[in-house]
């Protein structure tokens, strides 16, 4: 693995670095690690848009690890819903691992899911994968999580759909969205209530994180 490779990802996550679970440059490797197998695996199937894969980096791991301060520190069960390539679930798990965070991965494509299972095996982070539908999740069976991550998969409403069985009392989501923020947040006011603080995206000017706490229906 090519040292100026991991340089560079060095120094585009160093500003995240005091909530890792182990030192800069071991998140480093790992995080190339994961790159090198998505591009590869990304030659037999879709993991991304492909038109990302030059601006991987920016793209996909800092748009990932952009949402660490938002996670709380004493957050143990953290679910990804929609996982696909492992974004932003993956290069989280690799920047807390070590630090009692545990990652579900929820992806129904079995090839995909096939993806998240090789770079959980080989980079050890102890996560889990569930090849499942989302709204097939049985919380008595998967617990529920503290937080819950979502980059890319449905609108906000849908997204309280799917996401709200699943969320533990107390427990927060952040999901990445696009232009239309605003008229999705207004829309998913017309059935749930919650309290929403919108973050600037750090690699899109369009794009924001929101932090959405205190969600539950209104009927």
């Amino acid at each position: 693995m090519a040292e100026q490779a991991v340089s560079d990802i060095e120094r585009a996550i160093a500003p995240w670095a005091s909530r890792f679970g182990r030192t800069l440059a071991d998140v480093a490797v790992d995080l190339k690690t994961f790159e090198v197998m998505l591009k590869k695996w990304q030659a037999a199937q879709n993991l991304v848009s492909r038109e990302t894969l030059d601006a991987f980096q920016e793209r996909h791991i800092v748009d990932s690890l952009q949402t660490l301060p938002f996670l709380p520190p004493e957050a143990v069960e953290v679910f990804d819903l929609g996982s696909g390539g492992g974004l932003p679930g993956l290069p989280l798990a690799i920047a807390l691992k070590g630090v009692g965070t545990r990652f579900s991965l929820c992806e129904s494509n079995a090839r995909k899911t096939a993806f998240l299972r090789a770079v959980n095996r080989d980079l050890g982070l102890g996560a889990r994968v569930l090849h499942s539908r989302i709204e097939a999740l049985d919380s008595r069976e998967t617990g529920r999580g503290d937080v819950i991550l979502a980059r890319a998969l449905a609108p906000l409403n849908r997204l309280f759909e799917l996401a709200f069985p699943l969320l533990a009392p107390g427990g927060i989501l952040v999901f990445h969205k696009g232009r239309e923020n605003g008229a999705e947040i207004d829309q998913a006011g017309a059935d749930w209530r919650f309290d929403v603080v919108k973050h600037a995206s750090a690699t899109s000017d369009e794009g924001v994180v929101l932090e959405i706490s205190n969600l539950r229906p209104k009927s």
